[in-house]
């Protein structure tokens, strides 16, 4: 609902009157060539067709936004011209105040879109429509929501072979954002991908094949007890990714094109969909959906291709469940459109496509006078081909037996024009990927009679086309999987539990060391290792095992692809059930490291004394119980600082939550002083560097004040080495030290 109070929140944006200036875009490139100018800006939105089907029509891009939406089920976001308001709203009350406020006459611009909001609605919206038990977990930590309007639109228009582009007039003058884009047509320098590896390891599930089995047993079960019809059950996999998001849609287009390719760059994330199935169309007030229920693998001759289409074609089951799909959707679409007008237009027709046949039906509807697109995705969103029958108990059954929520997997993703159009595909066969994390689920409706293992089986020939690809440029994109070392043997990191029993999970009761590893030799390895013993008698008072842990620490390194690269390692030993320490957990994982001023972008890095002050004598040892520490930092980085500067309770200076601490205080060089505090690897190392040059460096008590009148201030722990200190709270440290720390660290490390 539009509420003053809505209103007032959003009277910052500009005012609605558009004017849209349209013209035939003459160009030599092609579509894909101009996207991929425009794919690594936040804020692009690339929607693609191909195939044969007839909603393989147009080309979109939507690029340079004027106003950025994103939201989660109940927070709003919006930045518009450079400024960013945030707010407390219902999602869709939003997007229905921004159709209305910025929506253009119809019939005075063409169609598909020229004006609108692009960008996607992930599944996990359903709670802003429903009251639904929320059981599963949100992994991800992206919107729900985001969407971008435009100020450029570039539409190719597949049947006419021709392309138009529109600009808006909303914030600037058209004429300067018609600069930028042409200006962004002819200077551009392809993206550097990276190198190539030769290791691929494919994808891994959150399910094993048996664990999928068994809750389709459970909805069986379900569906016997009288509580649904038909459920779409998914699984997510993952796997690394290093490289780029668009090329790797580019390539999944030339490999398998469909009607709804998309492309969106979020900034911090993006989303990659090679789905072939429209949820909503809308163009005026005619509605259409097309829901896809029924699905066979290619054959590899052509006996067996007719036999797989022959089979789906016949199959009752998938007959009888994409009945059900379609009476669900026309009750969906019929809660706002006039009585009569909604009509099933085809029903079963076969699609095909480059490893699957589809089964679609088509069901068409006219909208109500005084409802309009928005009211018409809360009617039927999510789409019930991948909830179920019925709908929201088939919802509170997948949150049940999906450990995690699906975001923008079932979810929909297009455009939502300023001028009674829409159109939004389902989003299946869709990637996220997020920092080195890409992620994809596939699922199928389950119903009476489905097999579990068929239903298994299934889920791998609706995601072969992104496993292939992903397959095909493991070169390009996929990094080696992350092994570990764990109680003797080598494993995928993943697959690594622990018992909930363990006094480790239940208290943090463990130890760990962090090591430098450089071309696969540890630095200072003896030292780590002399630490980590010590604390291992100290904690668990038992002697440490007899394990040669430079070569397990080498195999880790290797098997990780990091034999060439600086990494860190860490050594961990966790403590297991009571009173049993053979149940210990031990483990070497390995990662590779970029050193902490390249990822803040400065020469030293800022302190924030944290406010709530320690004194444990656990300080003495790297244990697990790192709690402290952890939001310690977490405060800090909401202070602007990278580190946060520990007290202990007598109001003396000890450490950083990292890192130990060296100054110069009147020329002379001096470390904190404490009861309790961590004896540094590297800050000795620097120590004993330093005292071959005659310089002695001697402990001092010191407050935070004190601390910030020295004349320098350094950090150091193993992996960075010696690092200045620019700044502590409000106070500068005048530092001339990076030469200096470049020398030090160019011995410590040579």
């Amino acid at each position: 609902m539009i509420t003053p109070d809505l209103e007032s929140k959003l009277d910052f944006l500009p005012a609605g009157s558009d004017v849209m200036h349209s013209s035939p875009l003459q160009t030599e490139f092609s579509f894909l060539d101009i996207a991929a100018r425009f794919a690594h800006i936040p804020g692009t939105v690339v929607l693609t067709s191909g195939g044969n089907s007839d909603c393989a029509h147009y080309n979109i891009l939507a690029v340079d936004p004027w106003l950025t939406l994103k939201t989660t089920l109940s927070r709003v976001t919006i930045e518009s011209l450079g400024r960013v308001e945030s707010f407390d709203a219902d999602p869709f009350d939003v997007l229905k105040y921004l159709i209305n406020r910025y929506k253009l006459p119809v019939g005075d611009y063409p169609l598909p879109i020229c004006a609108g909001l692009f960008g996607y609605l992930s599944y996990d919206l359903k709670d802003c429509i429903e009251e639904l038990p929320r059981t599963s977990i949100d992994d991800l930590h992206l919107p729900h929501l985001y969407m971008i309007a435009p100020s450029i639109i570039v539409v190719e228009d597949l049947h006419e072979k021709r392309m138009t582009i529109h600009v808006s007039t909303i914030g600037t003058d058209a004429s300067e954002r018609r600069a930028f884009f042409d200006y962004k047509l002819l200077h551009y320098e392809p993206p550097l991908y990276s190198k190539k590896s030769e290791n691929y390891s494919g994808m891994k599930s959150l399910f094993t094949r048996e664990e999928y089995m068994r809750s389709i047993d459970a909805i069986r079960d379900y569906i016997v007890r009288g509580h649904v019809y038909q459920v779409n059950m998914s699984q997510r996999f993952e796997t690394g990714f290093d490289g780029s998001a668009f090329e790797l849609f580019h390539s999944l287009f030339k490999i398998n094109p469909a009607p709804y390719y998309a492309f969106v760059n979020a900034g911090d994330h993006f989303i990659v969909s090679t789905s072939p199935e429209r949820f909503i169309q809308v163009r005026g007030k005619h509605v259409e959906t097309r829901p896809i229920k029924g699905t066979r693998p290619r054959g590899m001759t052509h006996e067996e291709d007719i036999k797989q289409r022959d089979d789906l074609v016949n199959s009752r089951k998938d007959d009888a469940e994409l009945s059900m799909i379609v009476d669900l959707l026309r009750n969906d679409i019929g809660k706002v459109c006039s009585a009569g007008s909604v009509k099933l237009r085809e029903h079963k027709r076969l699609e095909t496509y480059q490893n699957v046949f589809h089964l679609v039906s088509i069901i068409d509807g006219v909208l109500d006078d005084d409802k309009d697109v928005i009211d018409l995705i809360r009617a039927t969103f999510p789409g019930g081909s991948i909830t179920g029958c019925p709908k929201i108990r088939s919802m509170e059954i997948i949150d049940e037996l999906e450990p995690v929520r699906r975001h923008i997997y079932t979810g929909s993703i297009g455009y939502i024009g300023f001028h009674d159009s829409m159109d939004l595909s389902i989003a299946i066969r869709t990637a996220t990927i997020k920092g080195s994390r890409l992620v994809f689920s596939v699922g199928g409706g389950i119903v009476f009679d489905s097999d579990p293992a068929d239903e298994y089986e299934e889920t791998l020939h609706k995601g072969r086309t992104l496993m292939n690809a992903f397959s095909g440029m493991a070169e390009s994109i996929i990094k080696p999987s992350q092994v570990a070392w764990c109680n003797g043997r080598f494993m995928a990191l993943d697959d690594i539990t622990v018992s909930v029993n363990g006094e480790g999970f239940l208290y943090g009761y463990g130890i760990f060391e962090t090591i430098r590893v450089q071309n696969g030799k540890p630095c200072r390895l003896t030292q780590h290792l002399n630490r980590f013993k010590n604390s291992w008698r100290h904690c668990f008072n038992i002697e440490p095992p007899d394990i040669t842990w430079e070569t397990v620490i080498t195999q880790v390194i290797d098997r990780c692809g990091l034999l060439k690269e600086i990494s860190a390692v860490k050594l961990l030993a966790a403590a297991g059930k009571p009173g049993k320490p053979e149940s210990m957990t031990l483990l070497v994982t390995a990662k590779p490291y970029i050193h902490r001023l390249k990822t803040v972008g400065r020469d030293g890095l800022y302190l924030a004394s944290y406010p709530h002050q320690r004194y444990s004598s656990l300080a003495s040892h790297k244990t697990m119980n790192y709690m402290f520490c952890k939001m310690a930092n977490d405060w800090a980085k909401h202070q602007c600082a990278d580190e946060a500067l520990i007290i202990n309770t007598d109001g003396s200076v000890c450490e950083t939550a990292t890192a130990n601490i060296l100054c110069i205080i009147s020329g002379k060089w001096y470390r904190p002083q404490s009861r309790y505090v961590l004896p540094g690897i590297m800050q000795k190392a620097v120590c004993d560097l330093l005292l071959k040059r005659n310089i002695t460096v001697e402990e001092l008590t010191l407050s935070v004040e004190e601390l910030k009148k020295a004349d320098q201030v350094f950090l150091t722990n193993a992996l960075m080495g010696l690092v200045p200190v620019f700044r502590i709270d409000d106070t500068i440290i005048k530092s001339d030290t990076p030469k200096l720390c470049e020398e030090i660290n160019s011995v410590l490390f040579g």
